[in-house]
């Protein structure tokens, strides 16, 4: 009754009539459709791009912070303490992975219902203040070493703002930029690792005493530099993430969008699309299969050592130099591998390049498989000699950086060198050659980054429009775990069985991640495309 007396009233003659409830519901609907279409201002694009910019820079500094100390930890902690031995450093370098699986669910949850920003300062901060902790780890007159410890923990904690990076470059780009910009992300982290000890080899020019500040009890060394320079980059980064960073959500299409996480009013729409469910079952399996990646080459970096050591009778001066060499254009190529991978995902699909990465990481295991029938040189000082000590297998699980400055004991004449006769798979365990070893080391190093990058940008993918920072979170603390147990894998079945079991067991796993892949396959594709909002083809 009230539409057909009002219709009359208020629309005369020459007047379009009153919209039903329906009609003005329709109307609002089109206008908003319409307003999600407006191509993205300049503006907004270059702010966007510089914020991420500035996530590049956090990872970078992330990584930096982790391998810029680790090959002067060793000797430094001797300086210190004393009563500290080699299991101990295990500890120090397993602290900083700890740290990171413990925050990287915090900031991931915190990100998700306050500005990015609050976390990222906070969490730098931390990192800061435990680098300026790990410069007067000398000043305690005991218990140094559990000082250290601490240090070491809190910069790996501060590190956990890895999840609050992933998950913001995850909502400020679209689908078609999203594959470019996760290989950015991880070639930023690559770079970092890389050079890291390019820092430290230029700070031990200093010397071991250098400068000492007797009123605020500050040594400058080739020890506590690197730390300090690494606090004053995070000092750095922080002025840069007040002064730079915004916040920025787009769609899968592009289209600006509000964020939850903005302090104030911003341009754009809230993001409809966000309507829908997350498939659980493929964040279960990516959260998988990057455990598996991280878990492999953890393994892969760990046994480099004691591998060469054992199979081609090295040094440990030798195994750190020519590990050392591989290891670094391992780095490198993989830094290649990352910007090659944004084009090539375009033509066949991040799955497909994924499943193309397990199968190169699988041949390059497989290879390192022991088939000729030639033995190891067998070490039998051990035995002749008990004076002389051999390395320990924890020192050889060591990145091959802290050991670097591990020398033997000055009344060592000779360091017993060979496959000792304590690992009895030794005396019936064909040796792998050089070429065997070199091989896999490409290959790996090709597997590796490809499977990397692929399983953050198929996860942020899957996810959608939903807040990242807790799924971003659990796939750091997946990957951090992978990076505590891969050691102690080798340290048990390498040194109990040798390299034929350890290797065919890995071999074993991702063969179980293939077949996962396989079952999962269809499942990993982007929200929008599950809920039929854009066509398969762009993701």
């Amino acid at each position: 009754m009230a539409a057909e007396v009002s219709g009359p009233e208020v629309g005369g003659e020459g007047q379009e009539p009153l919209l039903s409830a329906g009609e003005a519901a329709a109307a609002e609907e089109e206008e908003e459709e319409e307003s999600r279409d407006v191509v993205e201002t300049q503006e907004h694009y270059k702010s966007r791009w510089r914020s991420i910019w500035i996530m590049y820079l956090t990872m970078f500094l992330s990584s930096v912070g982790f391998s810029i100390v680790i090959m002067s930890v060793w000797p430094y902690l001797q300086k210190i303490d004393p009563t500290a031995d080699a299991s101990f450093l295990g500890w120090i370098i397993a602290s900083y992975s700890i740290g990171q699986m413990v925050a990287s669910p915090l900031f991931g949850l915190w990100s998700n219902y306050r500005p990015r920003r609050e976390p990222l300062v906070i969490s730098t901060a931390i990192s800061v203040a435990a680098n300026c902790l790990y410069a007067y780890v000398h000043v305690p007159h005991s218990h140094n070493k559990y000082y250290m410890l601490t240090a070491r923990a809190l910069v790996g904690f501060g590190a956990g703002n890895v999840a609050v990076v992933r998950s913001y470059i995850a909502g400020a780009t679209s689908l078609t930029e999203r594959t470019s910009a996760m290989a950015n992300t991880s070639a930023c982290q690559a770079v970092g690792f890389i050079l890291g000890p390019v820092f430290q080899t230029c700070f031990t020019l200093i010397g071991e005493e250098g400068i000492t500040w007797k009123l605020i009890r500050l040594q400058l060394n080739m020890y506590t530099a690197p730390v300090l320079f690494g606090a004053l980059l995070g000092v750095i980064n922080i002025i840069l993430i007040f002064a730079i960073l915004r916040e920025h959500r787009v769609d899968d299409l592009g289209r600006q969008c509000n964020s939850i996480n903005s302090e104030g009013e911003e341009s754009g729409v809230l993001d409809q699309d966000a309507e829908g469910n997350v498939d659980h079952v493929a964040v279960v399996a990516i959260n998988f299969l990057f455990f598996v990646i991280l878990f492999v080459f953890a393994v892969f970096e760990t046994i480099a050592t004691p591998l060469t050591m054992d199979m081609y009778s090295w040094t440990r001066k030798e195994a750190v130099f020519y590990n050392g060499i591989i290891l670094s254009v391992v780095g490198i190529e993989s830094v290649i591998v990352f910007m090659v991978v944004k084009t090539l995902s375009k033509k066949t699909g991040e799955r497909a390049i994924l499943h193309g990465g397990l199968l190169i990481v699988l041949v390059g295991f497989f290879i390192l498989l022991p088939w000729g029938k030639k033995l190891p040189n067998i070490q039998w000082q051990e035995i002749k000699n008990n004076s002389i000590p051999r390395t320990t297998f924890t020192e050889m699980l060591m990145p091959f950086w802290s050991l670097q400055a591990m020398q033997l004991p000055s009344n060592h004449t000779v360091e017993p060198v060979g496959c000792p006769v304590t690992q009895s798979w030794c005396l019936n365990t064909p040796m792998i050659y050089l070429a065997q070893y070199i091989s896999s080391d490409i290959l790996i190093g090709l597997g590796y980054p490809v499977c990397n990058v692929m399983s953050y940008t198929l996860y942020s993918k899957i996810l959608g429009p939903k807040p990242q920072g807790v799924y971003m979170g659990w796939l750091t603390a997946s990957g951090s775990g992978a990076r505590i147990l891969g050691p102690v894998f080798v340290s048990q079945i390498y040194t109990h069985l040798g390299p034929r079991w350890a290797f065919s067991l890995i071999c074993g796993v991702v063969v179980v991640s293939l077949l996962l892949l396989e079952i999962v396959y269809k499942r990993l594709i982007a929200f929008s495309v599950r809920y039929g909002r854009m066509q398969e083809e762009s993701c």
